[in-house]
């Protein structure tokens, strides 16, 4: 009996290891310390995080069926390259999903269902004020899903949830820098006054905004880029 729960306790620990390792990976991903287009070894990152290579190989298998990287054979992982169009597409179905279910869930939640979500809105606003980026997107992610779950459709809850991977928030760290961070940040608690005051429309209106405002950073922050190449080239 005793072996047996040795080896359960073990599973538990390399599975728990595999998630933190994965989590750490996506939070590099979402800052950019890992750079689309960009080839990395399961072993060279299991150096830098100072373990064995196996859950880091786990881990990133992990992001694979997710879309994040994908596998080059002999050579490790390469990050996803995102196009516009890929994220004018996941801004679309977050949209079509996100803004409705905002306007249901005013209608159908009880006050204390919604002030219960009160605490993470505070969360972010409070990474946000000390540029907690991993923070930030911690708290946001389970506020975001935590709101759509009040809706009672768990496939729907998923399919955000696998969107927002997908997208990782491309433009968070330029956001921060312009001093636009606080401010969207604070958007989640204007949202949550605007449906405990039974506004649905409003409501969808601000979740409209707000959905756009880091997809709308980085188009400009790419058109910037690709003025100061232009200028450059110029000269």
């Amino acid at each position: 009996m005793g072996g047996h729960l040795k080896q359960a306790n073990l599973i538990t620990a390399q599975q728990r290891l595999r998630d933190q390792v994965a989590h750490a990976l996506r939070a590099a991903l979402i800052s950019g310390e890992l750079q689309p287009g960009r080839v990395y070894s399961a072993p060279a990152l299991a150096s830098d995080f100072g373990i064995s290579a196996t859950p880091v190989r786990e881990a990133m298998l992990d992001l694979v069926r997710e879309g994040l990287v994908e596998p080059v054979r002999n050579k490790g992982f390469r990050v996803t390259e995102i196009s516009e169009r890929d994220l004018d597409q996941y801004s679309e179905l977050r949209a079509l999903i996100e803004v409705p279910t905002v306007g249901a869930v005013t209608r159908s939640a009880s006050r204390e269902q919604l002030e219960a979500l009160r605490p993470v809105a505070e969360e972010i606003v409070a990474s946000a004020r000390d540029h907690d980026l991993l923070g930030y997107l911690d708290a946001d992610r389970r506020f975001h899903l935590a709101l759509l779950g009040l809706h009672g459709n768990d496939r729907l809850v998923e399919t955000v949830g696998d969107l927002r991977k997908r997208s990782r928030l491309y433009g968070l760290t330029a956001l921060d820098a312009r001093g636009m961070l606080l401010p969207s940040a604070e958007e989640h608690l204007e949202l949550l006054d605007l449906m405990l005051a039974g506004d649905a429309q409003a409501a969808q209106d601000l979740m409209s905004r707000h959905l756009g405002h880091v997809r709308s950073l980085w188009a400009t922050q790419g058109a910037a880029q690709g003025a100061a190449q232009g200028a450059a080239q110029g000269a």
